[in-house]
């Protein structure tokens, strides 16, 4: 008799409890990809938006560490807004908004070794870019990593 090789289900986005007000929600997933260069990550929300990236590793191994960089740094991250003038500096980890050369909110978070570890796109508003640090608070904590 032969044998059938089972075929596995897609990994399900892990579930984050909320308040009982509210159904709890799926959250994103890690996509690691290979570049001319190396190879990085995308931190995509449940909608499959990108909403963080990293920069390029040479190795998977570098790649998968700066995911668990990405873990443990997103939750314990303050917000340093440097659109502000008298902004005050916060301590590593920290996420660092600021405006970009063409006038858009963009924010990078860094580790506590103060090693940049993941960017955002350009966004127009303010409140934009802050909804985007909130997502990858959240969805940082996704166990899901996928290849392309």
């Amino acid at each position: 008799m032969e044998e059938v090789e089972a075929i596995s289900e897609p990994a399900e986005a892990p579930l984050i409890e909320e308040p009982e007000d509210k159904k709890p929600r799926r959250i994103g997933k890690y996509n690691i990809r290979k570049t001319n260069t190396g190879i990085k990550f995308d931190l995509k929300a449940a909608n499959g938006e990108v909403i963080a990236t990293s920069e390029v590793y040479k190795s998977k191994a570098a790649c998968l560490n700066g995911i668990k960089s990405v873990r443990t740094n997103a939750s314990l991250a303050e917000l340093e807004d440097q659109t502000n003038e008298d902004f005050e500096k916060c301590k590593n980890p920290k996420f660092e908004m600021y405006l970009d050369k063409a006038g858009e909110h963009r924010f990078r978070l860094k580790a506590k070794n103060g090693q940049i570890i993941a960017t955002s796109e350009g966004y127009k508003a303010k409140k934009s870019c802050l909804n985007g640090i909130e997502s990858v608070r959240i969805n940082s904590a996704s166990e899901v990593i996928e290849e392309e």
